[in-house]
């Protein structure tokens, strides 16, 4: 099997780690089992026909196993859509890597920043939040909408000088160089109704130790997320008649003492007001550093507490057309195996979970019709077994089946 298909990603797992799941799955199964034991007998008789040696092990390492990767990382935080190559589809993967399109939807805390930009970060800092509106929130939507100047964050897979971002950051080191803005498209931006609530499960992240106060302490007077120079788009900029893209937008608040008093009272039972939204981006676009713009934008801070990739390019979680891990876990292999090669075929027009329920639906019905000839099977057997009976040939003692003529001669010679 060869081409390309969708599967979602479940959060707590890097990308890497669920791909290798998948990859044994597969490798375990009948079809991919045999496509290996092909691919491994080729590269065996290719090899011996160039060096005239049988190969060992390791030459043979890469083909015996379902040659398979990924377009476009997914953090262990977030969950949703992960394009994956297999076989000769891997090499389609570089259409995803760059230039398409994607949505996310994602959740986030007002009123702290963080090293990361989301929850698995150390605190940077604490602000203000009981001055942002639903109204002051909802200009976002054209302030950060078109084409859109954006820092990547520090705790990134970007590289400078060979080395990717977030190394330089667990390990203490100065960067090289400033992080340079990198031009991003939003293409939309729905802030959502129930943005500010405070009727959530999430946790205010706050420093538990004195160890991260001081690793707090330090990292503030590192470049970070919340002092990276915040951009509105080039069109609001433009329909306002300024000369920059820099926004115009003062210092985030401090904590009143009222705030204050609020957060060391209810302690872990305070709830901050949420940010819940859906953004739909180029690639290259960082949804930690846009939750981060939206915070200062309204004077105050922000991190990321869930993310969800609800679409890249053609698949999408609401056109159904993407797998889940259990669609190949808790199903026959004969089922999965028919929606994934429809797939493999037509790509992301399928709706995969209206094939695998029809596919299951076939599988049932081939089974209970396998049942019903092995039973018709048993019951043919037992009638004749019931009719046969033995009868003894002139001198060979061989069995067959009495004829009507052999029941007469039978009864006569009983009679006698």
């Amino acid at each position: 099997m060869n081409g390309i298909f969708a599967i979602e990603k479940p959060s707590g797992i890097s990308s890497s780690q669920f791909l290798l799941k998948l990859q044994n799955v597969l490798m375990n199964s009948t079809v991919f089992s045999k496509e290996i034991q092909r691919a491994t007998a080729e590269r065996m008789l290719q090899y011996q026909r160039e060096t005239g040696k049988v190969p060992s092990k390791r030459k043979l390492r890469k083909v015996a196993k379902v040659k398979m990767g990924h377009g476009g990382t997914l953090d262990p935080l977030a969950s949703g859509v992960l394009v994956v190559g297999v076989g000769t589809g891997t090499k389609k993967l570089s259409q995803y890597l760059s230039g398409t399109v994607k949505v996310y939807e994602s959740e986030a805390l007002f009123g702290v920043s963080t090293t990361s930009g989301d929850v698995e970060g150390e605190i940077l800092s604490m602000h203000a939040v009981d001055h942002i509106t639903m109204a002051g929130l909802k200009t976002m939507e054209q302030k950060l909408v078109g084409s859109l100047k954006q820092t990547p964050p520090i705790f990134a897979a970007l590289k400078m000088n060979g080395k990717p971002l977030h190394q330089y950051a667990r390990e203490g080191l100065p960067l090289p160089r400033a992080i340079e803005p990198r031009q991003v498209e939003i293409y939309d931006l729905q802030i959502f109704p129930d943005s500010l609530t405070t009727d959530h499960g999430y946790k205010l992240l706050r420093p538990t130790t004195k160890e991260s106060e001081e690793t707090v302490s330090e990292l503030s007077h590192q470049k970070n997320l919340l002092t990276d120079t915040l951009y509105f788009s080039k069109q609001y900029c433009e329909s306002q008649g300024w000369d920059s893209e820099n926004a115009r937008v003062e210092p985030p608040l401090v904590l009143s003492d009222e705030e204050m008093q609020k957060l060391v009272t209810k302690g872990d039972e305070y709830r901050a007001p949420l940010l819940h939204f859906k953004a739909k981006v180029s690639s290259g676009t960082y949804i930690r550093s846009l939750i981060s713009d939206v915070g200062k934008a309204v004077r105050s801070s922000s991190y990321m507490v869930k993310l969800i990739r609800c679409q890249q390019q053609d698949w999408a979680l609401e056109k159904h057309n993407v797998f889940t891990m259990e669609d190949f876990t808790e199903n026959d292999e004969a089922v999965w195996t028919a929606v994934l090669e429809k797939v493999l075929e037509k790509g992301a027009s399928v709706d995969v979970k209206h094939e695998i329920i029809e596919a299951q639906k076939a599988f049932s019905s081939r089974e209970q019709e396998l049942a019903a000839q092995a039973q018709s099977d048993l019951n043919r057997d037992a009638a004749d077994t019931h009719t046969v009976k033995e009868n003894v040939s002139e001198g060979t003692g061989t069995k067959r089946p009495l004829d009507d003529e052999d029941h007469e001669k039978s009864a006569t010679a009983s009679h006698q």
